[in-house]
């Protein structure tokens, strides 16, 4: 929900379990308490999309029996598994194109533990037409950071259960076109196309692919997107939003037409869901021109990267505790 600064922090001194989005000015004047949050001036609310510095979005985690808030760097990031709660959920907050969040972005695919307990949340951004930075708050101390993660770890009471889930509008185009990559990297210059090597950015160009359009892989039975944060013309580069595995076949998305109409179409499924968080990336809100648009039953903020286990792109991400 979106709210006042007034009225956040009288849910902070009422001692209430809080996830907040907000702009830096705003998160910098919340009194200390059980609250985590990260910035960001985009929100997707009930009424439609919009660009907002002086509210603030709010997640109650009425559903929390017990909490703790945990500070992690590149170092240490993976000790969220051990911090978790055995039947709970973790919200991770991580700045954009810190060192955490490279590192998780890389890694995180490879740790299993991450599976065992729900991890949902996102990379915190900036109004891009500024020269700000991203930051993350632990409200627990008062610190912002703009190179560790925040945590809030919450166990949920034992007749309940987390689950998390992703909106993805995009498609594996049908083309025999098979690309793969020979390492993990978010930044590519050779790949491998139908088994022949080639520069990325020479297949683009010659193929006129829509660089909106994220790469698509199937993760196990589930559509998992990257997405195209840059072409270099100079050196040849492909800049990624998130990184490329080897050993998985990638395909450049199929075209969406209207990203707003593709949204309604993929939630009619989750009209009755009633999610404890979601948030929308930042590249579906200016490509899909989403102002003014709504995507229920979902609100929240829009993101440089979402959080799912691990980093996505050009999806929407959601939470739900349900009973066992």
């Amino acid at each position: 929900m979106l709210v006042t600064l007034e009225d956040a922090k009288k849910l902070i001194e009422k001692g209430k379990v809080l996830h907040i989005a907000a702009d830096e000015s705003l998160l910098e004047q919340l009194p200390k308490g059980n609250w985590i949050a990260g910035t960001t001036p985009y929100f997707i609310t009930e009424q439609g999309g919009i660009t907002c510095k002086d509210k603030l979005f709010v997640n109650e985690m009425d559903c929390a029996v017990e909490h703790k808030i945990s500070v992690y760097d590149k170092d240490n990031i993976f000790d969220i598994t051990k911090d978790s709660y055995s039947n709970g959920i973790t919200f991770l907050v991580m700045p954009f194109a810190s060192d955490v969040a490279v590192y998780f972005a890389k890694e995180a695919p490879n740790s299993g533990d991450l599976l065992m307990n729900p991890t949902v949340g996102w990379i915190t951004g900036f109004d891009l037409s500024t020269d700000a930075s991203a930051k993350v708050f632990d409200g627990s101390s008062g610190k912002s950071y703009g190179d560790k993660a925040v945590a809030l770890h919450i166990c949920l009471p034992d007749d309940k259960i987390a689950n998390l889930g992703i909106v993805n509008i995009f498609n594996i185009d049908e083309g025999d076109t098979k690309i793969e990559f020979t390492e993990d990297t978010l930044s590519v210059k050779k790949c491998l196309i139908n088994g022949k090597e080639m520069f990325l950015y020479d297949y683009i160009l010659e193929n006129k692919i829509n660089t909106q359009l994220p790469l698509v892989a199937d993760y196990n039975g589930t559509y998992i997107n990257v997405s195209i944060k840059s072409v270099s013309e100079e050196d040849k580069t492909v800049d990624l939003y998130a990184p490329v595995f080897s050993g998985k076949v990638y395909r450049f998305s199929s075209p969406v037409s209207d990203y707003a109409v593709s949204f309604a179409e993929q939630l009619k499924e989750f009209k009755d869901l009633k999610p404890i968080f979601s948030c929308n990336c930042i590249l579906n809100y200016l490509y899909g021109e989403l102002e003014g648009k709504a995507t229920p039953p979902f609100a929240g903020p829009v993101t440089f990267g979402e959080i799912a286990y691990q980093l996505l792109n050009q999806t929407l991400v959601y939470a739900v505790v349900t009973d066992k």
